[in-house]
This record gives C-alpha cells, sequence and structure tokens, in this order.
C-alpha cells in the first residue's frame, strides 16, 4: 500500500479505544491517527502526550461535522453508543469499524449491515482474539486434520477479580449492554463459529456471584453445532485457579493450552507492534507452548510440544486498510457479528429461563 495513508477518527479513549485500537491504527501500513473523541480532560491529555499529531474532539458530534476530512470512524466508545454512533458514521459517508459487540441485538446489527450494504460502506467488527496466539495454533491444528474430526472444543476466558471494579460494564442496566455474556462472551462464541461453523441448539448458566453486582459474572454456554461438534464455553471473573484457555478433543489427538495471549498485556505495557520493543510481537516461550497427544495427561508430559503461532493484533487493521484501498475482503463482517449475537441472545434467553435453545 502507498500513497497518502487513510485519516482515522477514534471515538472513545478508555481501554479499548487508548490500549488496543489506537496502538493497531498506528502500526498499520496505509492508516494514520486523526482525530481522538473523548470529552474527559485527562484522556484528552494522554492522547495528546501518546499521539502528538493527533486532533481532540470533545463529542462525536464535532467530528461528523468534518466528515470530509476523514476517511474511516473507529467507535471504541461504551457498548450502548455503537449503534447509534455507526448509523450515524455510514449516513455521514463513512465506512466504519466498531468494536465487538457491534450491537445488543442480531436484529440491529443486521439493520446496520443493510444500511452499510445500501451506501456501499464497508462495516467491519474488532473481534481481534481472532488474531490470538493460541486460536491461531488451533486453527492450523483443525485445518490440517493433526486432532482428527474435532468432538468437543472447550475454551475459557477466565479471570480473578473478587472485587468489582465497577463501570458500565458492571451495571444492571439492560441498555448498557454489559456483564461477562456479551463481553468476553462475544470473543469465545465468535471464536467457536470461525473453528465450527453455525450452531443449532444453545444452552447457558449466566450467575452473579459477587457481592453488589448487578449482571452475569460467571457464565456457561453449551453450543451444538450443525456439524456435530460441542463446545462448552465459560468466562468468568470469579474463578481461583484458572483452567486451560483450550481444550479440543477429536478422533485422533487432543490439543491443550493454557494461559492467555501476550498482546495485551503488552499494548498495556506500553510496547507496541512494529517497533524495536516489540520486535518479538504476539510470540511466547516454549515453556508456555500447548501439548497434542491421545492418551495420556499434558500434565505428566503426555502428547508433544506444539508450538505457538505468533499472535497477530496488527492483521486485523492492516485488512481494513487493504479493504479500503485495495478493494480487499472485510476481515469481520456485520453478518458474521449477528449471527454470535443470534447465539448470545439465545444464551440470555436460555439461562433467564432455564431451558435449551434451538436456533
Amino acid at each position: 500500500m502507498t500513497g497518502t495513508p487513510l485519516r482515522v477518527g477514534l471515538v472513545g479513549y478508555g481501554l479499548a479505544g487508548s490500549v488496543f485500537h489506537a496502538p493497531l491504527i498506528t502500526a498499520a501500513e496505509g492508516l494514520a491517527l486523526d482525530t481522538v473523541v473523548t470529552s474527559n480532560p485527562e484522556r484528552q491529555q494522554q492522547a495528546r502526550a501518546e499521539f502528538p499529531d493527533v486532533r481532540i474532539a470533545a463529542t462525536p458530534d464535532e467530528l461528523f461535522e468534518r466528515a470530509g476530512e476523514l476517511d474511516l470512524i473507529v467507535i471504541a466508545s461504551p457498548n450502548r453508543t455503537h449503534v447509534p454512533l455507526a448509523t450515524a458514521a455510514l449516513k455521514a459517508g463513512l465506512p466504519v469499524v466498531v468494536d465487538k459487540p457491534l450491537a445488543g441485538t442480531a436484529a440491529e446489527a443486521r439493520e446496520l449491515a443493510a444500511l452499510a450494504e445500501e451506501r456501499g460502506l464497508l462495516l467491519s467488527v474488532f473481534q481481534n482474539r481472532r488474531w490470538d496466539n493460541d486460536f491461531l495454533t488451533l486453527r492450523k491444528l483443525v485445518s490440517e486434520g493433526t486432532l482428527g474430526d474435532v468432538y468437543r472444543f472447550e475454551s475459557r476466558f477466565e479471570r480473578w477479580r473478587p472485587e468489582l471494579k465497577g463501570g458500565w460494564r458492571e451495571s444492571g442496566d439492560p441498555t448498557e449492554i454489559g456483564g461477562l455474556l456479551y463481553d468476553l462472551g462475544s470473543h469465545v462464541v465468535d471464536q467457536a463459529l470461525v473453528l465450527f461453523g453455525p450452531v443449532t441448539s444453545v444452552y447457558a448458566e449466566a450467575v452473579v456471584r459477587r457481592e453488589g453486582a448487578r449482571t452475569d459474572d460467571d457464565t456457561f454456554i453449551a453450543l451444538t453445532h450443525a456439524n456435530g461438534v460441542r463446545s462448552h464455553l465459560y468466562v468468568s471473573a470469579t474463578t481461583a485457579l484458572l483452567g486451560p484457555r483450550f481444550r479440543v478433543l477429536g478422533s485422533e489427538a487432543g490439543y491443550v493450552k493454557h494461559g492467555l495471549d501476550p498482546q495485551e498485556a503488552a499494548l498495556r505495557d506500553g510496547l507496541r507492534p512494529g517497533t524495536e520493543a516489540g520486535a518479538d510481537w504476539g510470540t511466547e516461550p516454549e515453556k508456555l507452548w500447548g501439548r497434542v497427544g491421545a492418551g495420556e495427561s499434558p500434565m505428566t508430559g503426555g502428547g508433544r510440544a506444539e508450538p505457538t503461532l505468533p499472535g497477530d493484533y496488527p492483521a486485523y487493521y492492516t485488512a481494513v486498510a487493504k479493504a479500503l484501498l485495495e478493494g480487499g475482503p472485510n476481515p469481520v463482517t456485520a453478518q458474521e457479528a449477528a449471527a454470535a449475537l443470534d447465539v448470545l441472545e439465545a444464551a440470555r434467553r436460555s439461562a433467564d429461563e432455564k431451558v435449551t435453545v434451538t436456533l
């Protein structure tokens, strides 16, 4: 990609905007961070310190008033704002990237997809965990047939946070679209669908365990895929001892992997892909590699070590730039996000009504 980079307006400079989107946008060839939207004076100061050439806007309306000076809008603001802001951006004639979840319902996601198609604009969803190191490795193992026919996929995104942090993500207000089901659940459901395709039934348990909590903080989702694979997905803030990130069982072998992809921790520590300090971006030491085998426990040395592929969050925005500049494919479509929301809505109903939901 050559020529003048696309000018990006970033709405929101909290965790998502400052830790994930801004660094990855600036690392992507073909993109340039032009404007950050935040009304918080401390975050405005932070954005100026981290990106001295960036412009600051206090409100999204200020951004849309000069839509002609921008080429892409990235929405990293609270979940309840995703649909109205994406709608406004598309109506202003701008391609849009929206952090997950795209919307609170699959119907809203499909309405946005229809609007984007009508306007001939890109609408993409930031599902960065498709580029986790362990997921890329598992996807390779599945595609190569190393595990045989996969029977069961276990995925855990667990944390130990016995004390509430506060904020909208822990609010019980349904308009906030908070809770772990729509937060971490958006990741594990998306990964399951990418690996094993459409779902025919959903069973879920969503529990509020911490004192003072108002929304789910310990949730389990069981999926039956159309191809027969069973996915068991766990998301929790109350796990005192963490389980394996993945345990995948097939007709020929299994794969077990512990630990989280290192990219989020690196971004939080201020490391940046494409720099000297980030030269080994997304890699992990051999001692953290997963194991592939059959008939023995990996905890007692069973199986063989499987080298973990490097994680690659920068690949998402590289693909967005290529989609806009060269007509390449959208890395994560709104229709894919809608399919994941079908599952999340079914999981919510299943947990509330204590039933298995057929899709």
